[in-house]
């Protein structure tokens, strides 16, 4: 052995690369490069064994780690799967470097990706690839695996033999992967940061419990629909990662109570975020969070059907909650007017609500929370129907808030029981936006957009009742000057109201979204490409502008930071536009021409090639 590695040493290698009978190697006399690894379905022509075919692995193992780079070991994994054992059998620490320190280095920030998708995850590939890193990979994800060769706990081990400094690990959707794979990578990977599992049946507490006692750098964990895990894996979490800050568990049917507790009442002076769905826990869990949630500052909580009214208020009145900043509920019954009561009475810091599905809250509810709310900035709403524009207004005259969401709330509805001479403005108000509210009609936004003068950003997206009667008085009042105007699905919208919008907004107006508006025409195209000097993106889907419009948009000298253009479903736009948009400036980095049926495919592969910095859809 000794006389080979001395005949062979660094002297070997440059044999050992330009041999041209070696499978995998790229070499001149080759038609083509050949992987005989990752194509083990084809027929292979008959070779005579090389000299190295009959070496033993020790010997074997001697030579490989002594090549020059990362790319000449990722081309040996492909001769044959004996070599690509051997490789990934080769640590980092094992790597021999040349005395100039010829072997590549990690790139210069350190932290290399690599992301395996669908039928690119097998074993193989995640082999080569922990060995072509040289162990400088941090971050690895795995999303579903091939059909015939998936990903299993192989390879996993390879990316534990091959990557010690691993950081962050995202395995989704692979059902072969076992504990076995899971704890190889603890004890491989033990500088691990971030932890996301998803979709991983044969996971359980025992792979979960070797992360927790290899891993004590964890500060992120996520387990997503990983039926096997409970609450011995989780418990062991918070016994062992004290930097633990984020935790999502969701729809895990073996997590209860004392998962939750034993894990938040371990990491209570690190854990800020905690996102919880779909969960057989109780009112148990929501005390233990509201008692040692000390460091809380965003919650989550969806689908928690077993959670009542008392589980909030406890939750609540526990008064650790102090630095909580973002709370969303979605589909919890136990949400009422006064657990919410409670939780703004007690969390002093809450800026950001988001209640979707909550059918308990009311008017009542909305009012409570608004007179104790008071550092709340914004507000949505979705699927609330209790919940009216009484209560929506209560929170507009109350607080300081920044930003309002309704979002098919049923009952929004005109009142006429409110004069907005007899409310006080609300001059916080920046963003409103209101979808598939039918009950909220064009005196409704009449209302609003006299109570709220400071609006930049504006979305009424589907809001098919939208006439330019309702639309004009909220563009009167806005003083602070429009950026972000959203009017997607307003079909009876004309140019009257686009005309006034970009008169009084064009110096502002960034975005300006008419997919839809089928009464605008060219004329609006004529006002926008004069008056909106500092437009992005420009949205005129589906409306009736035709070849004319396009040639006004590509000539107006105003639109010179226009990024995005979407023109999708404009039946009055030909082939005839397209010598025009082929002179759009170098600004723009989007154009959408989808189900624009009068232009053919030729054309549009004749203006990718002009516009070639441009991404096309057709």
């Amino acid at each position: 052995m000794a006389a080979l590695l001395n005949y062979g040493g660094n002297d070997v290698l440059p044999f050992f690369l330009d041999a041209p009978k070696l499978r995998g190697f790229y070499h001149p006399a080759h038609k083509r490069p050949r992987f005989a690894l990752f194509a083990e379905e084809e027929e292979e022509e008959e070779e005579k064994p090389s000299c190295f075919d009959s070496l033993p692995n020790e010997i074997l193992f001697e030579i490989l780690r002594r090549l020059p780079g990362s790319r000449e070991r990722s081309a040996s994994a492909c001769v044959s799967k004996r070599w690509l054992a051997v490789l990934t059998t080769i640590r980092s620490s094992d790597i021999v470097k040349d005395e100039e320190g010829g072997e590549e280095q990690v790139e210069s920030d350190g932290f290399l990706t690599r992301d395996f998708e669908g039928e690119v995850a097998t074993d193989v590939s995640l082999a080569a690839m922990a060995i072509a890193t040289r162990g400088g990979l941090r971050k690895l994800s795995v999303e579903g695996s091939n059909l015939r060769r998936g990903v299993t706990d192989c390879g996993l081990a390879a990316v534990a033999s091959g990557c010690p400094s691993l950081r962050v690990l995202s395995v989704w959707s692979v059902p072969l992967v076992t504990d076995a794979g899971l704890s190889e990578i603890a004890k491989g990977c033990p500088m691990l940061e971030k932890l996301d599992l998803s979709q991983c049946p044969l996971i359980s507490d025992e792979g979960l419990i070797a992360i927790a006692q290899n891993c004590l750098n964890l500060t992120s964990l996520t387990i997503e629909s990983c039926a096997n895990v409970g609450n011995e894996g989780l418990q062991a979490i918070g016994r062992h990662c004290p930097k633990l800050r984020s935790l999502t568990i969701k729809d895990c049917p073996l997590v209860g109570d004392q998962g939750i507790a034993g894990l938040v009442s371990s990491s209570s002076s690190t854990l800020a975020r905690i996102t919880l769905q779909g969960l057989p826990i109780g009112d148990a869990s929501l005390g233990f969070i509201g008692y040692y949630g000390n460091a809380v500052v965003d919650l989550t909580l969806s689908r928690l059907e077993n959670v009542g009214e008392r589980g909030f208020w406890v939750m609540a009145n526990a008064l650790r909650l102090r630095k909580l900043k973002s709370l969303a509920i979605n589909s919890c019954g136990g949400v009422t007017d006064l657990a919410l009561g409670s939780i703004a009475k007690c969390c002093p810091s809450l800026k950001h609500l988001r209640l979707r599905r909550c059918c308990y809250i009311t008017d009542a509810g909305m009012r409570a929370f608004a007179g104790e709310a008071t550092e709340l900035e914004s507000l949505q709403l979705e699927e609330c129907d209790r919940v009216t524009l009484i209560g929506v207004l209560a929170v507009l005259v109350v607080t300081e808030i920044k930003k309002l969401s309704l979002v098919k709330c049923l009952g929004i509805k005109d009142t006429g029981n409110h004069p907005a001479t007899q409310l006080p403005s609300c001059k916080s108000l920046r963003s409103l936006k209101i979808c598939s509210c039918p009950g909220f009609t064009n005196d409704s936004l009449a209302l609003v957009g006299k109570l709220c003068p400071q609006l930049e950003a504006i979305d009424l997206s589907g809001f098919i009742s939208l006439s330019d009667d309702g639309l004009l008085p909220l563009i009167g009042n806005s003083a602070a000057g429009l950026v972000e105007v959203n009017l997607s699905g307003c079909i009876n919208l004309t140019d009257t109201t686009i005309a006034t919008l970009v008169e009084k907004h064009g110096a502002t107006l960034k975005l300006l979204n008419l997919d839809g508006c089928t009464n605008v025409t060219d004329n609006s195209v004529l006002e926008i490409s004069d008056r909106c000097c500092v437009l992005e993106e420009l949205d005129m889907s589906r409306s009736t502008i035709t070849d004319y419009g396009v040639a006004i948009l590509v000539s107006a000298r105003q639109l010179s930071l226009l990024r995005i253009l979407s023109l999708a479903g404009c039946c009055k736009v030909t082939q005839k536009s397209l010598p025009l948009l082929g002179n759009m400036g170098r600004s723009l980095e989007g154009l959408n021409l989808q189900f624009c049926n009068l232009i053919s495919a030729q054309d549009i592969g004749l203006l990718e090639e002009k516009l070639w910095w441009c991404d096309i859809l057709s």
